[in-house]
C-alpha cells in the first residue's frame, strides 16, 4: 500500500497528518505489513517527525493565493502551475494507491495531479469554513472527514462524515507525572496559556500585564513562541520581584508533544488561539478555555472556529480588539471560582470531539487504496 500525505505548510495541517501516519503504522503492525508513506510539499516541515514514522519526503513546489492584494500572488500562480507538473511527474513514478490531503495551499498541485490520474483522494477539513484548497478537492474526493458538524454543510458530497480531529498519540496517552514533566508546583490551580508554535505578541503582552493579579492565586504555564521568549522572560523578571511568585510562572519558548500534553493534563483552564487543532486538543482533555482568535483581517478561520466552539458551552471568547487592563484576570477568576461553570464547560468540551479520527482516516485510506490497487 502506497499512501501520499499532503497538506498545509503549518503545524495545524502537518501534525494531523502525522496522527494519521501513526494510525497507519499501528494498523501495519496488526497485519505484519508496512505501508509506504510519502509526504509531498515545498519543504519537509519537520524532518524528525517524518523520520520517526518512516515517511519519505518528496519535494513539490506550491503557490499561495492570498485573500488580499499582494504582488506575490502573481508569482505564486506560476508556482502552482509548476507544482502541478512536478506532481504529475512524481505521482507517475510513485503511483500511490491513495492520497490523504489536509488542505492548505501546498496540497493543490498534488490533489490536481491526483485527479488527472484518477488516484482516489481522501480529505480532512478542520475548520468550520473550509479553505479554498479543500473546497476544490471536495468536488471529487472519495471521502471527506470533518472536525466540526457545521463544516459538513459546505460540501455537497454524500460521502461526508463528522469524525473529529486526528490527534497524535502523545495527547491521548496519560502521563505518569505531568507536574514533573513541566517542573511546576502542585500548590495552586494551573492556567496554561499558549499562542501556538509561533506565539502571539499581543497575547503575551496581555499576560505580562496580568501577572500581578494572576500569580498570587495561580500557577501560570506560558508558551510564548520562540521569537518572543527572551523579551517576555526579561519583562517578567523585572515585573516579578517576589521569589515565591516567580516559581508560579513557568515559561516555554516552544513545546514538544509531551510538554503540551502535560500542560493540558494539569491545566484547570486553557487560554489560547482558536486553531482547529488547538481546540480539538483542549476538548479531548475536557478543559474549560478562553479562546483568543487571530483577528479576522489575518485569518477568517479562527474567529469562526472560536464562536462555533463557544456555542457548545465549552469556552468563552476574548477578541484582541477588546483587550484591556484586568480583563484576562477577571475572565480567569470568573471561570476558576465557579465550580459548576467549570464542570459544565468540561462536559461540553468532552462532548465536542472524538479521539479516533486518525484511525478512521487510516482505515478509509486502506479500504479505498485496496480498491484502487
Amino acid at each position: 500500500m502506497r499512501i501520499v500525505l499532503v497538506g498545509g505548510g503549518t503545524g495545524g495541517h502537518f501534525y494531523p497528518l502525522m496522527a494519521v501516519a501513526e494510525a497507519i503504522r499501528e494498523r501495519d503492525q496488526q497485519i505484519s505489513n508496512e505501508s509506504e508513506l510519502f509526504y509531498f510539499g515545498p519543504d519537509a516541515y519537520n524532518k524528525d517527525a517524518l523520520r520517526e514514522h518512516n515517511i519519505k519526503y518528496i519535494y513539490c513546489p506550491a503557490g499561495k493565493q492570498r485573500r488580499y492584494f499582494s504582488w506575490r500572488n502573481f508569482i505564486d500562480k506560476f508556482k502552482i502551475i509548476g507544482g502541478f507538473f512536478v506532481a504529475i511527474w512524481k505521482l507517475y513514478i510513485i503511483y500511490p494507491d491513495a492520497i490523504m490531503s489536509k488542505g492548505g495551499y501546498t496540497s493543490v498541485p498534488v490533489v490536481m495531479a491526483a485527479w488527472w490520474y484518477r488516484i482516489p483522494v481522501v480529505i480532512h477539513e478542520s475548520d468550520v469554513k473550509p479553505g479554498l484548497a479543500n473546497k476544490l478537492a471536495g468536488k471529487f474526493a472519495r471521502y471527506i472527514g470533518v472536525a466540526n458538524k457545521e463544516a459538513a454543510a459546505n460540501f455537497k458530497n454524500d460521502n461526508v462524515a463528522h469524525i473529529g480531529m486526528p490527534i497524535r498519540q502523545s495527547f491521548l496517552k496519560p502521563l505518569p507525572d505531568p507536574y514533573a514533566t513541566l517542573n511546576i508546583p502542585r500548590t495552586k490551580p494551573v492556567i496554561f496559556i499558549t499562542g501556538g508554535s509561533l506565539g502571539a505578541e499581543r497575547l503575551n503582552n496581555l499576560v505580562l500585564d496580568s501577572l500581578d493579579e494572576l500569580l498570587p492565586n495561580y500557577v501560570v504555564v506560558h508558551q510564548t513562541g520562540e521569537k518572543n521568549f527572551e523579551k517576555v522572560k526579561d519583562s517578567a523578571s523585572n515585573l516579578i520581584s517576589d521569589p515565591e511568585l516567580q516559581q508560579n510562572y513557568v515559561l516555554f519558548p516552544t513545546m514538544n508533544g509531551t510538554e503540551i500534553a502535560a500542560s493540558l493534563e494539569v491545566a484547570d483552564l486553557v487560554v489560547g488561539r482558536a486553531g482547529a487543532g488547538t481546540i480539538a486538543e483542549i476538548a479531548l482533555k475536557g478543559k474549560p478555555s478562553i479562546l483568543v482568535p487571530i483577528p479576522e483581517a489575518i485569518s477568517h478561520d479562527q474567529r469562526t472556529n472560536a464562536y462555533a466552539y463557544a456555542e457548545h458551552g465549552a469556552a468563552t471568547v476574548m477578541e484582541e480588539k477588546n483587550f484591556s487592563d484586568g480583563l484576562l484576570a477577571s475572565e480567569v477568576d470568573k471561570i476558576i471560582k465557579n465550580k459548576q461553570l467549570r464542570a459544565e464547560m468540561s462536559e461540553a468540551a468532552r462532548a465536542f470531539t472524538q479521539g479516533d479520527a486518525a484511525y478512521k482516516l487510516a482505515d478509509i485510506l486502506r479500504k479505498i487504496g485496496s480498491e484502487h490497487a
